[in-house]
């Protein structure tokens, strides 16, 4: 997204017949504030020439297992999933939820549209709760009047990368038996009372898309707090068949196992992302010298 500023001369204006005015280029000034400028740290053509090189440039591939690799170490998740996007990761959490026609998700009313498109396209309701002034987030105070017996998860909002409330939250899920989602596609790097943004829940979403702190381009990663849920991660993940399984040896051919999709981004791609983890943590105070500068 960019702002553009424009100036016109004397002479971008010309009747045309019928006294309908056109605007013509010639001599028109233009100035652009870019929205955003997406990281390069320099080293990011280097590892994309050399996923090339390795002839896998499909999902799985070097990169992407260490960007996945990276991510588990950093956060203490026991599963990070690259996908090819946050919205997908979401998607994947839905799933893996079991979201269903008729239950309910209880989200903040001030989010960007995928938190409530990966629930609806499993046919469930999103139940909107207000924010809080201070942070934009949920109000955690105001959850709780919203469980129905149709509610089966909390999808919260990490805006900004400012951690939502989590301890009553997490208390609320507890109580009546619901599961957390974290969007945290902005909270990469960002932590709540010591624990990773995206790690506390059941499942956690990170974006790295063009707009995002660290960038792939386009693309996301499903954070998975507990092991049980990683099996079938995997089988969403790889359009609802078990490749994970053969790619590591573990049965001598892939079978379809379930329903799923393609939610794996390039190794193109992670390469890209994988310079820049490199550099996480010199790039995350970059960012907070240019803030409190």
């Amino acid at each position: 997204m960019k702002m553009r500023i424009t100036r016109y001369t004397g002479q971008d204006r010309k009747v045309c017949r019928g006294g309908k005015r056109a605007l013509w280029q010639r001599g028109m000034e233009e100035h652009m504030i870019n929205f955003n400028v997406p990281p390069f740290t320099g080293k990011e053509m280097d590892y994309i020439r050399q996923a090339v090189e390795n002839q896998k440039i499909c999902g799985d591939g070097e990169f992407t297992k260490k960007c996945s690799e990276w991510f588990e170490k950093r956060t203490g998740t026991a599963k990070c999933l690259l996908t090819t996007s946050c919205t997908h990761a979401t998607e994947m959490a839905a799933l893996l939820a079991d979201m269903k026609e008729g239950d309910e998700v209880i989200m903040p009313s001030y989010t960007f549209v995928s938190t409530a498109d990966a629930f609806v396209l499993r046919g469930a309701k999103a139940v909107f709760v207000d924010i809080r002034p201070d942070t934009m987030n949920i109000d955690e105070n105001l959850i709780e009047d919203a469980v129905t017996a149709k509610t089966k998860a909390i999808a919260v909002v990490h805006y900004a990368g400012v951690g939502c409330e989590m301890d009553k939250i997490m208390e609320i899920a507890k109580r009546h038996n619901l599961y957390v989602v974290e969007d945290a596609a902005q909270g990469v790097m960002a932590s709540y009372k010591g624990k990773a943004l995206g790690t506390i829940g059941d499942f956690g979403c990170f974006s790295f898309h063009d707009t995002k702190n660290y960038s792939m381009g386009e693309g996301g990663a499903l954070l998975i707090r507990e092991e049980k849920y990683i099996e079938n991660a995997e089988i969403f993940r790889e359009k609802g068949t078990d490749r994970s399984k053969y790619y590591r040896g573990q049965v001598d051919k892939y079978r379809w196992m379930n329903y799923g999709s393609s939610y794996l981004p390039s190794d193109m791609n992670a390469a890209y992302l994988y310079a820049q983890l490199e550099m996480a943590d010199e790039i995350n105070q970059i960012r907070l010298a240019r803030l409190n500068r």
